[in-house]
């Protein structure tokens, strides 16, 4: 158990995006945000690239799961290695594969990397492992960051529901009420995920034109929407359901087939139209209309999808750094602030966030030698 107090951790986030390895520093007591410290980011290369897409959708044991857990060690161990600062590491590894449901057969999740390994090559306490125990619980284990996104509200001294939206691979929302006391209580946080976001586009822009995303939005700023495409789209069963909810960064496995027959102008548009109706269509759930959506991600820097999304909902959506976060980094420190809560024995998680029956706190601890 780590003892009271304030304390610098590092976080490391790896998303759905496959572009590379943010880590960042948070100094809190779990509860707070005190304040935040460096961060950095390493890309990955090509051939890294390629090897964790080789393993998406893969289980441990199959083929291409150890070449990608390497993968995603070796870099995370790069990188944090430069924020010394830390006394505790936050490591949430690389997503291949999520089933919370138990399709296949039992409840589970997969994020590539084991902690073990980097906390012997950092010499320092990791948690890592966060969303194994909330699935094995009942829940989604997933989204994990709503109680850091109250404690940001908190920092920034907002005074009425809000909601931060992180576009990455796929969108996922936190709506969060600072009023409340804290995240915990009932009424303070509900989260989901809304849908696909960057990866569709991004699958189509490396498949297509050889490139990674589109950047600023500019090819679906050339083409027009295909609204038959968007209908469909929306006909998906996802959109049902009541939250809490997740996704695999597969589950929309099929809506690059939906934009075949379209020219890449318009297939992107038409993804990036998607993506924002998602959200929009998330907005449904709120317990309480927000006094604005804050975004956050890669997808924030595509003002193809930020025109899309303020055309489609009746708040300001900004990004964050409109209240001084970095939306870049918000996922990494969200895992340096899940860290000292679980080191602490804090929830994780609670019904609202993933729908686990009850507050839980997820991760395994491993210490170096």
């Amino acid at each position: 158990m780590l003892k009271s107090g304030p304390v610098w951790a590092a976080g490391a986030m790896s998303g759905t995006s496959l572009d590379g390895v943010d880590a960042a520093l948070v100094l809190t007591d779990g509860t707070r945000i005190l304040d935040f410290g460096r961060s950095d980011y390493r890309p990955y290369t090509e051939s890294e690239r390629a090897a964790l897409h080789a393993a998406l959708g893969r289980w441990p044991g199959e083929a291409g799961v150890e070449e990608a857990a390497e993968v995603v060690e070796t870099a995370h161990a790069e990188l944090l290695s430069g924020l010394g600062e830390a006394r505790l590491i936050g490591f949430h590894g690389q997503t291949l594969a999520h089933d919370p449901e138990g399709r296949l057969g039992r409840r589970r999740t997969h994020q590539a990397g084991d902690g073990t390994v980097l906390a012997e090559v950092l010499g320092k306490p990791v948690v890592w492992d966060f969303r194994s125990m909330d699935v094995e619980m009942g829940g989604q284990g997933a989204p994990l960051a709503p109680f850091f996104h109250f404690a940001c509200a908190k920092h920034a001294g907002l005074e009425a529901p809000v909601v931060f939206l992180n576009l990455g691979g796929v969108g996922n929302v936190s709506w969060v009420d600072p009023r409340q006391p804290s995240a915990e209580v009932p009424g303070a946080v509900l989260a989901f995920d809304t849908g696909p976001a960057n990866a569709p586009i991004n699958d189509l822009i490396r498949l297509r034109l050889k490139g990674e995303f589109d950047a600023g939005g500019e090819l679906a700023l050339q083409g027009r929407v295909d609204e038959s495409v968007l209908e469909a789209f929306l006909a998906h069963p996802f959109f049902l359901r009541m939250p809490p909810k997740s996704l695999d960064r597969n589950d929309f496995h099929d809506i690059l087939t939906l934009v075949s027959a379209l020219d890449d102008a318009d297939a992107a548009a038409t993804l990036t139209a998607c993506a924002a109706a998602a959200v929009a269509r998330g907005g449904e759930h709120y317990p309480a209309p927000p006094a604005a959506i804050y975004v956050t991600g890669g997808g924030r820097l595509n003002q193809a999808l930020m025109v899309a999304l303020q055309s489609r909902i009746n708040c300001p959506v900004q990004p964050v750094e409109d209240i001084g976060l970095d939306g870049d980094m918000l996922e990494a420190q969200a895992f340096a602030y899940l860290a000292v809560r679980v080191a602490r024995g804090m929830p994780t998680s609670g019904p609202s966030t993933t729908g686990v029956a009850a507050l839980i706190g997820g991760g395994k601890i491993s210490q170096p030698d």
